[in-house]
């Protein structure tokens, strides 16, 4: 092979591997430049769920003891010869209405212990009663037992908040007496009693007509039970008062004929 021939197959070879380190990108004038594939921003990280914190359970404070022996500060008779009818737990559309009936046939008065949570639910009976002219008696919001023994700012909230019952239902009554259910009385619910303008109303007969004896069984202690000026208590609310109210068919008119029956004011 010539010199000739030699030089020009080298000059082609450096030709063809000068052409292979180009870039393929076009570079002509005025050509855009190819753009740069996008990078995704970085993701960010998930927040994790506010947890709210977990309410404070308010531990109720601890109920004072129960008292061995009855407070000082209780009504327990009426002062003179006349006996008086309290009836408890209502009012109660079942029961109260023919009470009240029995009343009113024989001329007599009586005092009604009232309920808050039923004065809301029947106010047309505790107007009735005090229209009729029987005594209204504060008994507590919903017949809490244990309301005595109590803290005194709740006991006063309680008594405060059935006297505005009784008085948004009968707004001309008086409501002068306070009775602690089931007679678990305390020295502070007698003077919360005290202070909102109320005496605190126990009683001397209780044939226990709650427990639901017979019409006679109750006739028969009471009767045998009951004295000058005794206060007699019994139920016209809380539960089948069937017997009560057949009881009272003759009681009331047998009380007023030996003693005399007043309400409590």
């Amino acid at each position: 092979m010539s010199a000739r021939r030699v030089l020009v197959l080298g000059l082609c070879l450096a030709l063809f591997l000068a052409g292979c380190g180009e870039r393929t990108t076009d570079r002509r004038p005025g050509a855009a430049a190819s753009p740069a594939t996008p990078t995704a921003p970085p993701a960010e990280p998930t927040p994790k769920p506010t947890v709210a914190p977990k309410p404070t359970r308010t531990t109720p404070p601890p109920l004072r003891p129960r008292p061995t022996k009855l407070p000082s500060g209780l009504r327990r008779t009426t002062g003179g010869k006349a006996v008086a009818l309290t009836f408890d737990d209502g009012p109660d559309p079942a029961w109260t209405p023919k009470i009240l009936d029995q009343l009113k046939a024989a001329g007599a008065k009586a005092t009604f212990c009232v309920v808050g949570t039923q004065v809301r639910k029947h106010p047309q009976l505790v107007a009735r009663i005090a229209r009729e002219g029987h005594q209204l008696c504060n008994h507590s919001w919903r017949h809490d037992i244990d309301l005595g023994r109590r803290p005194v700012a709740e006991i006063r909230a309680d008594l405060t908040r059935t006297n505005r019952a009784i008085r948004a239902a009968a707004p001309d009554a008086k409501v002068t007496l306070y009775r602690q259910p089931g007679g678990r009385w305390t020295p502070e619910v007698v003077t919360v009693a005290k202070q909102l303008g109320m005496r605190s109303l126990h009683w001397a007969v209780d044939p226990q007509d709650w427990a639901k004896p017979t019409a006679p069984t109750i006739r028969k202690r009471v009767m045998g039970a009951t004295k000058p000026g005794s206060i007699v208590l019994m139920h016209d609310g809380g539960g089948n008062r069937a017997a009560t109210v057949a009881a009272c068919a003759h009681l009331i008119g047998d009380l007023k004929r030996r003693y005399g029956l007043t309400r409590i004011g």
